[in-house]
């Protein structure tokens, strides 16, 4: 029998926390049940473990208490981090022990997954240096600031690279238990999981979900001048040697002082900001495709299609006919 061990940090939570926790802990469990059902054997023996007595969210308004001690688990196959609070800046506490137990198990041969904000906790390690990860879109910026060596995928749900998954965010964490079901047991159990949760099956982005609301964790005035100015005038033709010139400084010096703040190319960050106009025009109004398209400053239908269908991940009509309840 497999080992599953749910880690349970040491404070730094937040009611995501508790709801990874108790998600996974109850879905494998039903995933085991099946395969019993179904005249096989269980197939992991699921733990919590934390290296304190109990954490707590909220002065103590939901509390859970680890089944047994970390240094306790001498070896185990798969562990799973949970959420943290978004408020991370480091390793806190007894949070310090539980990675490196997480980096020694790893090095031991157990595979890793985090959910959401739990891969600040799993970067902590080191382990993601070089590695593909993905957090929810909110907290994208600050693992980039946190830990630059890690290659953050923000439109990917879920990443699997060398034995660690990690998860886009929010609730989609029960799509990385539904992923890691089917790895782990088999398409069968894990289609059986999404009908008796409702959770749908087999989601690949988290584009469709993404806010944006400009990369301004930086300290470069320059830019971030330069970010309210195409904020405020996105409907108009906007050209990045206009942008350049405007702010007296060279081409190349210009693009390279914006990507390095934003991780967008100055084109880039200009899409971004009309979509998001776009998306909000679909959401609330009952203006048409091409109302909206030349109201955010596109006059080519084919053009604006193909933006919107790269940042979102849907065409315009498809968003439209999804978040606007009067179409």
């Amino acid at each position: 029998m497999k080992r599953l061990t749910i880690v349970v940090p040491d404070g730094q939570t937040s009611f995501n926390t508790f709801a990874c926790i108790v998600g996974a802990y109850d879905i494998f469990k039903r995933a085991n049940h099946f395969w019993q059902e179904n005249a096989k054997k269980q197939l992991f023996e699921i733990e919590l473990a934390g290296v304190s007595e109990q954490a707590e969210v909220n002065n103590g308004l939901l509390t859970i208490r680890p089944e047994v001690n970390i240094s306790n688990v001498s070896q185990t196959d798969l562990i799973i981090i949970p959420a943290i609070s978004h408020d991370f800046e480091r390793v806190e506490k007894g949070n310090i022990p539980l990675t490196d137990w997480i980096e020694k198990q790893y090095k031991n041969g157990a595979e890793v997954a985090s959910m959401c904000s739990g891969a600040l906790i799993l970067a902590s390690t080191g382990l993601l240096d070089g590695k593909s990860c993905s957090i929810h879109w909110n907290t994208a910026s600050k693992l980039k600031q946190l830990f630059p060596k890690v290659i953050v995928k923000t439109d990917q749900l879920i990443t699997d690279e060398h034995g660690i998954y990690t998860n886009g965010g929010g609730y989609s964490f029960l799509n990385l238990i539904l992923y890691l079901i089917e790895k782990y047991y088999d398409r069968e159990t894990a289609i059986y999981c999404c009908k008796i949760y409702q959770i749908e099956i087999d989601r690949q982005r988290q584009s469709p979900f993404t806010i944006f609301k400009g990369q301004k964790s930086h300290s470069d005035e320059l830019i971030k001048k330069a970010q309210a100015f195409i904020e405020d005038n996105f409907q108009e033709k906007i050209s990045v040697e206009d942008l350049s010139e405007k702010f007296a400084i060279g081409r190349r010096n210009f693009d390279r002082r914006f990507v390095k703040a934003t991780g967008n190319t100055p084109l880039e960050y200009l899409q971004r900001v009309k979509i998001e106009s776009a998306k909000k025009a679909f959401e609330a109004t009952r203006k048409t495709i091409n109302e909206v398209m030349y109201e955010v400053g596109y006059s080519d239908v084919k053009a604006f299609r193909e933006v919107f269908r790269k940042i979102t991940g849907t065409s315009p009509l498809e968003y439209k006919t999804k978040y606007n309840k009067e179409k």
